[in-house]
């Protein structure tokens, strides 16, 4: 173990940091060993990490905030998802944990995002527990030997899940916890939540600013795989709606499970080195890569142990249904070595309509392509949220709201211009709900929506005859081998066809609904990809 008092890599006091003791780069053995002798973790019966991230175990958007600044001031689109601090309120804030970690043990993990080399960006990571830095060491891209030597960061990510904002109004925030970025001074500061996906998702979010204004490059929420023939397939999709199982293709090779950008030249890359995935009710038959890369070098978050044993009770959820693992991606076998790929062919929007009004299979004009893209179209099944009883409309602009500093148009735009030069294809899959809503219809059968994949993939789609749907406007294609033809057609799938019309125009009504604050700055291709019917027209029934 390394402490950098001794050593010129990393100086403390450039940070502001006094008398730390800091561990610089160590790995994931040894941050794993520092966990379990702190008391921080256990151990599970074959060796993983297990860990405990307190009070939070996902996410707090309504406590993520952007200094505004002269950079970000006219760039960032300012609102609910993306509220405002002061440049001298993030300083106050950065000093008050600058001081709390003074004095104690620290540890720190120098690793880059960005596997085109082109846009790396090296990302210097200080957090207060090992087991922060052992996530960065998963899900960052390892830097060693000449590199690790000159590494300069162009960011730094502060961790401090114990330090708690006093009189959190002072400081222009909701409450104790917080995750500002601060694009001038280039940090990204974590306090008071020792969720690991802070970090991450912190990062993602600065990427999701610099690379469109600073670098022609679409960054986006997906997963993608290469085939052999090096088409890339890309997944776009909310939780629960299948990006990850769908995007695990034995028969293709994986670039990444979450964050990637798309160049101007038309290559595809992958964010990170690592995965973050759910293991709510994993087993290894439905999701054998996940289950798999549960070993030594992961960390598992949030679980809960078999009575009396050390193995996993992956239905249990009494913690948290965001049961998480991480893992570096060389867990997986079936990857790209660089996570990075050229040749995109074809992009998937996944959708889980619990209402069974949406096709399983349509193909989008560039028009509906931007559209459904902002509008980023889910449903919530009972039992997912407390209070959930029946389906609820879900959107998430660009499949990723929460992490969009700019306003979604203009990913939409890029994603447009882009899909056009590349001559790619974009369909809407629907992995919810057919011959009814739910409770009435059936979930459509994972082994349909893989053989809808399988021959866009493959090309079995070429020459096939494609008819639109009345209301959204979607292509639907009129056969895909393996799949019987009655239920390309939603509508041929319910009993009650006037029911089924009448479905179709309710969810269409919440589609213009939502997109009423995005439709000023749309143009005029975006907003005719909507539902074809008027936004006012009159529903004979509410959802």
């Amino acid at each position: 173990m390394e402490n950098v008092l001794e050593n010129l890599k990393f100086k403390p006091e450039a940070y502001g940091l006094k008398e730390v003791n800091v561990l610089h780069n160590l790995d994931a053995t040894e941050l794993q060993q520092i966990t379990l002798d702190l008391g921080m973790g256990a151990e599970t019966s074959n060796g993983t990490l297990v860990v405990n991230t307190g009070k939070f175990t996902g996410r707090s958007p309504q406590d993520r905030f952007i200094v505004k600044d002269d950079y970000t001031k006219d760039k960032v689109w300012w609102g609910k998802i993306n509220k405002p601090v002061s440049p001298e309120n993030f300083d106050k804030l950065y000093d008050n944990i600058i001081d709390y970690l003074s004095g104690s043990t620290i540890y720190v993990k120098d690793a880059y995002v960005c596997a085109d080399p082109r846009y790396k960006v090296n990302v210097r990571t200080i957090t207060e527990f090992p087991w922060s830095n052992m996530f960065v060491h998963n899900m960052f891209i390892p830097v060693d030997g000449e590199e690790a030597d000159a590494f300069e960061p162009d960011w730094t990510v502060i961790c401090a899940p114990g330090y708690v904002a006093d009189m959190p109004a002072e400081y222009g925030i909701r409450q104790g916890n917080f995750s500002i970025l601060n694009f001038t001074r280039k940090i990204a500061l974590v306090g008071g939540s020792a969720y690991t996906g802070e970090m991450k998702k912190g990062i993602f979010s600065a990427l999701n600013l610099i690379l469109p204004v600073e670098k022609n490059v679409l960054p986006m929420h997906c997963s993608a795989n290469v085939g052999e023939n090096g088409d890339t397939a890309i997944f776009f999709g909310l939780s629960g709606t299948g990006k990850t199982t769908l995007s695990a293709d034995p028969a293709r090779k994986l670039i990444g499970d979450d964050e990637h950008g798309w160049t101007a030249d038309n290559v595809i890359f992958n964010f990170e080195g690592g995965c973050y995935a759910k293991v709510i009710d994993l087993t290894e038959e439905k999701e054998p890569d996940i289950y798999r890369a549960i070993r030594p070098g992961a960390i598992l978050e949030n679980i809960v142990f078999k009575p009396g044993t050390l193995d996993v009770d992956f239905e249990d959820s009494s913690i948290t249904l965001n049961t998480r693992v991480s893992y570096p991606i060389d867990h997986i076998d079936n990857i790209v070595r660089p996570s990075l790929a050229d040749n995109p062919k074809n992009i998937f929007f996944l959708t889980c309509d619990a209402f069974g009004v949406l096709p399983p299979l349509s193909k989008l004009t560039p028009g509906q392509a931007a559209y459904h893209f902002i509008s980023g179209y889910t449903a919530k099944v009972a039992g997912t949220e407390t209070g959930v009883n029946e389906p609820v409309p879900s959107f998430s602009a660009c499949f990723g709201e929460p992490f969009m500093p700019l306003h979604p148009t203009v990913y939409a735009e890029m994603l447009s211009q882009k899909m056009t030069e590349a001559g790619v294809n974009v369909w809407l899959v629907n992995t919810g709900w057919s011959g009814g809503p739910y409770g009435v219809g059936s979930r459509i059968k994972l082994s349909y929506t893989r053989r809808m994949i399988t021959a866009i993939l493959e090309g079995e789609l070429e020459g096939v005859r494609f008819e639109q749907h009345p209301i959204f406007g979607l292509f639907m294609p009129t056969e895909v081998p393996g799949v019987p033809t009655e239920m390309l057609d939603p509508m041929n799938t319910w009993t009650n066809k006037g029911a089924y019309i009448s479905k179709c125009i309710s969810l269409a009504h919440y589609f213009h609904l939502n997109f009423e604050k995005f439709a000023s700055q749309a143009s005029h291709q975006i907003i005719e990809g909507g539902p074809l019917i008027d936004e006012h027209h009159h529903l004979e029934e509410s959802i």
